[in-house]
């Protein structure tokens, strides 16, 4: 039997608390390729692929909101060559997945900005958004040229836009402007590859999430390493800044 088939036939005890929204960092491609000698692009292919069997796991184990950081707008920073393969492996992405997700229920949503973004990029990603638009089973936030900061740059400049007066500004108001707006905030965030930081991730949306640091890099990343923070969730007291 092979290991994926193991995989999917293992059974996992079930959580007594299972996070509503998950919010992943997927780090660590181009250290996972170098560490076999790989161009990084082969990486960022490898972690592409490994999304697929992180989906599935998702839906598995009853998570409803599953939001991926894929490209920050700090990436664009990043060699022309990197950038250009990487806009490529999303484009074959979208058009290799897109019927598979829609016909298991994924609404796709795109949250960040579309400046920078190539023409025909913009393009197939509003096309999925128009397909997957009213499916329910599980909503996949898809953190492309994206910013934490950024987007609460583009909140404040929109209530400013609306001429909300300044006392009718509150928490439940600016939520309403995020890109995330009408969706609960992340429970869970999950970073691999070791790194101990946020990267400007869900950075008003994650205010009271539970972090899960894994050494893990993304391409490695399956669903007993999801498994895994599942539990470490599951084991934690949510205070949300008071006592018990």
């Amino acid at each position: 039997m092979s290991p994926k088939s193991q995989a999917d036939q293992k059974e996992y005890p079930p959580l007594e608390h299972v996070p509503f929204h998950v919010g992943i960092i997927m780090d660590g491609n181009g250290r996972w390729a170098q560490a076999r000698g790989l161009p990084r692009l082969a990486g960022h292919q490898a972690g592409t692929d490994n999304l697929r069997r992180i989906l599935r796991a998702t839906v598995e184990f009853g998570i409803k909101i599953l939001t991926i950081y894929a490209f920050s707008t700090e990436n664009w920073g990043r060699p022309e060559s990197e950038v250009s393969g990487l806009m490529r492996l999303m484009e074959r992405m979208i058009d290799r997945e897109l019927s598979e997700l829609h016909a298991q229920g994924v609404q796709i949503r795109h949250i960040g900005r579309s400046d920078h973004v190539p023409e025909r990029m913009l393009e197939k990603i509003q096309h999925a958004l128009d397909v997957t638009k009213d499916n329910q089973h599980l909503i996949l936030n898809v953190a492309f040229n994206y910013g934490g900061r950024k987007e609460l740059v583009d909140a404040v400049r929109a209530i400013v836009a609306d001429g909300v007066a300044p006392e009718a500004i509150d928490e439940a108001l600016i939520d309403r402007y995020l890109y995330t707006a009408g969706l609960p905030d992340a429970d869970l965030i999950i970073r691999t590859s070791g790194e101990m930081r946020v990267s400007n991730f869900l950075i008003w949306q994650g205010a009271y999430a539970e972090y899960y640091v894994t050494p893990t890099f993304w391409p490695d990343f399956d669903k007993d390493e999801l498994y895994k923070a599942l539990v470490a969730f599951d084991r934690r007291e949510r205070r949300f800044g008071v006592l018990s």
